[in-house]
C-alpha cells in the first residue's frame, strides 16, 4: 500500500461544498433560457453545428427526489494537468450515483487515445475515494490527441457501444472542448445515441466568458506560483543583491502573470497583450526594464523581481515576424541547414537568409537564444516557443544595456540576475478549497446535464465569489463560445481564447499601482495554500475573479 502524507489523510476527509441546486442530488429541475448564438461568425458557426447551434442556456434548481434509469458514462482527461481534475471525476461519479446507484463510470486511459483505442477502467468507490481532493491526473492519465476526424468519432462510438456507454464527459481546455463540441454535433446529426458534455480546465485561465467564470486549476496554480514569488521577493529583500527574472506559464494569454502580480506586487510584470497592443519592440521592453533597474539603483536598491509570461516572445511584433520567417526558412532549407555541423555556421546561414529587419533582430539576441530558435523544433518543424528561455534572454539583454548606460555615466548601480521558470510546479498541486469545491461542483453539474439528456454543453458553476450556498449551476452550449479562426491554412470553428482585457478591472488595478511597485519594495508574501482555518484565509478566490465580478 502506498504511504500518504498527513495532509493527504486530512484532505481525503474534506467534503467539497455544492450549489443549492443539488439539495436532492443531481436530480434537478431544469430551467431553459432563450436560444443562444455565438461570440462571432454566427452564420458560419450555425452551418458547422446545424444540429446543436442555438441550444438554450440551462439553469438548475432543486428537483424532486427520485431515481432515473441507470446511466453508463465515460470520462476523459484531455490536455495538460490542472489541479482539481480528480474532484471533477469524483463529483461526476457521486452525481451519477445520486441519479441511480447502478450507474457506471468508465475512465478512458491516457486521454482521448484511450477512447480511440478502447483502453479504460471501471471506476469504483475504492478508486474514487483514493483520489478525492488530490492534485494530478494520475487516476486515469491524460493526453493531447485531438478528437477531430470522422475516423476518431467512429472509433469512439464503437468502443462506447461495446461498453454500453451512452454519454461522454470531456474535461479539458479550449481545444479539448472544441473537440467535444464537434463530437456532440457528429453524434446528434447522425442520430447516434451518445451525448457529450465538457468541463472547463486550464491553469492558463484563458477559457472563460460571461457564463464560465474561470477554468479550474487557475486558482491553485496561481497560489503556488505566488507563494514561490513571495519567497523570492523576501529573499531578494534580504540579500539585496539580485534581480530575479521569473517566467510563468501562459503561452497564449497572460492571466497567470497578471494574477501573480496582483498577489505579490513585484517591481516589474510584463503583460503580453499590452506589448502587442502597444506594438512594443524587444528594445522597448529592455529599455523599460533597464529604467526600473536604474531607478531602484539610484535609491540604493540593486535588487528586484520581474515577472514574464511564457508566451511573451510571440506577442512582440518583430519577434513574431522573425519566428514565422524561421519556420518558413528552416522548412525550405532543411537539408542544407542540417548538413552544417558547426553551430556558428548554422547561425550565420540563418542570419544571411533572413530579411534585413529580421536579421537585425536575430543578431541582437543572445547567442543562447539564437541557438534555441534555430535548433529546437517541434514535430511539425516549428520553433518550440515554450522552450525559449525568455527570462534569460531579457536578463542578458538588460545587463548589456545597463553596461552601456554605465559607460555613459547614467547608471552607477550593480546588476546581478537570477532566472527561474515556474510551470510544472503548479499543474498538479493539491487543489485549493476553491478548486476542490468548484471542480466537484462541475463534475456534479455534468452528471445533472447527462441526467437531463443534454449534449454539446459545458458544465457551468457561477457566482463563485459568494458562499457556495449562492452558487448557480447549469449548462452553457459550447457553440455559444465559438468563432472561426485560421488554423494551419484553413478556417476552423474553435472556442475563442479569453485574453487579458486591457480595459478590464484586473489589468486596470495592476496598471494603477505598477509605477509605485516599480521603485518601492512593496512585496506581498502570500505564503502557502491554506486548507484549514478561517474562511477569509482558506476560502479565498483569485484577485482576478473578485475584480471581474465586483
Amino acid at each position: 500500500m502506498n504511504k500518504i502524507s498527513a495532509l493527504q489523510k486530512a484532505r481525503a476527509a474534506y467534503q467539497p461544498k455544492l450549489p443549492p441546486a443539488f439539495a436532492n442530488g443531481a436530480m434537478v429541475k431544469v430551467i431553459e433560457g432563450a436560444k443562444t448564438s455565438c461570440v462571432a461568425d454566427a452564420d458560419k458557426i450555425s452551418q458547422y453545428f446545424s444540429a446543436t447551434f442555438g441550444s438554450p442556456e440551462l439553469t438548475f434548481q432543486p428537483g424532486q427526489s427520485g431515481t432515473l434509469p441507470a446511466l453508463t458514462v465515460g470520462v476523459i482527461l484531455s490536455g495538460g494537468q490542472a489541479p482539481g481534475g480528480h474532484n471533477v471525476i469524483a463529483g461526476l461519479y457521486d452525481g451519477l450515483k445520486s441519479l441511480n446507484p447502478a450507474s457506471k463510470l468508465y475512465g478512458f486511459l491516457k486521454g482521448p487515445d484511450g477512447l480511440i483505442k478502447g483502453e479504460q477502467i471501471l471506476l469504483t468507490d475504492e478508486i474514487i475515494d483514493a483520489y478525492r481532493n488530490t492534485g494530478g491526473f494520475d487516476m486515469i492519465g491524460s493526453g493531447r490527441t485531438k478528437l477531430e476526424t470522422e475516423e476518431h468519432f467512429k472509433s469512439a462510438q464503437k468502443h462506447c457501444e461495446e461498453l454500453g456507454i451512452k454519454s461522454l464527459v470531456i474535461i479539458g481546455g479550449d481545444d479539448s472542448n472544441t473537440n467535444a463540441c464537434l463530437l456532440a454535433e457528429y453524434y446528434k446529426k447522425n442520430g447516434i445515441g451518445i451525448n457529450v458534455i465538457g468541463c472547463p480546465k486550464t491553469i492558463d485561465g484563458d477559457l472563460k466568458n460571461d457564463c464560465i467564470e474561470t477554468s479550474f486549476g487557475f486558482d491553485t496554480a496561481c497560489r503556488v506560483y505566488s507563494e514561490l514569488i513571495g519567497n523570492i521577493g523576501r529573499d531578494a529583500n534580504s540579500a539585496k543583491k539580485y534581480w530575479h527574472f521569473i517566467k510563468l506559464m501562459g503561452r497564449s494569454a497572460s492571466h497567470i502573470a497578471l494574477e501573480c502580480a496582483l498577489q505579490t506586487q513585484p517591481n516589474i510584470a510584463i503583460i503580453s497583450e499590452e506589448v502587442a497592443a502597444r506594438k512594443m519592440t524587444l528594445k522597448d521592453l529592455v529599455e523599460n526594464i533597464a529604467e526600473v533597474v536604474a531607478a531602484r539603483a539610484d535609491r540604493g536598491m540593486n535588487f528586484g523581481v520581474a515577472l514574464i509570461p511564457e508566451g511573451l516572445i510571440e506577442f512582440i511584433p518583430e519577434m513574431k515576424t522573425l519566428i514565422a520567417s524561421l519556420n518558413d526558412l528552416l522548412a525550405q532549407e532543411a537539408e542544407t541547414f542540417n548538413s552544417l555541423f558547426d553551430t556558428s555556421e548554422k547561425l550565420q546561414f540563418i542570419s544571411s537568409r533572413l530579411s534585413q529587419d529580421s536579421s537585425f533582430v536575430f543578431s541582437s539576441l543572445p547567442r543562447e537564444i539564437q541557438v534555441q530558435l534555430c535548433l529546437d523544433r517541434d514535430p511539425h518543424g516549428n520553433v518550440q516557443v515554450s522552450l525559449i528561455e525568455t527570462e534569460k534572454m531579457l536578463a542578458e539583454m538588460v545587463r548589456v544595456r545597463l553596461n552601456e548606460l554605465k559607460s555613459a555615466g547614467v547608471y552607477k548601480g550593480k546588476f546581478s540576475a537570477q532566472t527561474h521558470f515556474f510551470g510544472y510546479e503548479g499543474r498538479c498541486a493539491a487543489p485549493s478549497n476553491y478548486d476542490a469545491d468548484y471542480c466537484y461542483s462541475l463534475g456534479y453539474t455534468a452528471a445533472a446535464l447527462l441526467g437531463a439528456g443534454a449534449t454539446g454543453y459545458m458544465a457551468s458553476v457561477r457566482n463563485t465569489t459568494k458562499p457556495a450556498s449562492e452558487w448557480v449551476a447549469g449548462g452553457i452550449p459550447i457553440t455559444m463560445m465559438m468563432n472561426v479562426e485560421r488554423r494551419h491554412g484553413q478556417d476552423k470553428p474553435v472556442i475563442q481564447k479569453a485574453l487579458v482585457k486591457l480595459d478590464g478591472a484586473p489589468f486596470r488595478e495592476f496598471a494603477a499601482h505598477r509605477a509605485e511597485w516599480a521603485v518601492e519594495t512593496s512585496y506581498v508574501y502570500p505564503g502557502p495554500i491554506q486548507y484549514f482555518g478561517p474562511s477569509e484565509v482558506c476560502d479565498q478566490v483569485t484577485k482576478t475573479l473578485m475584480l471581474e465580478r465586483e
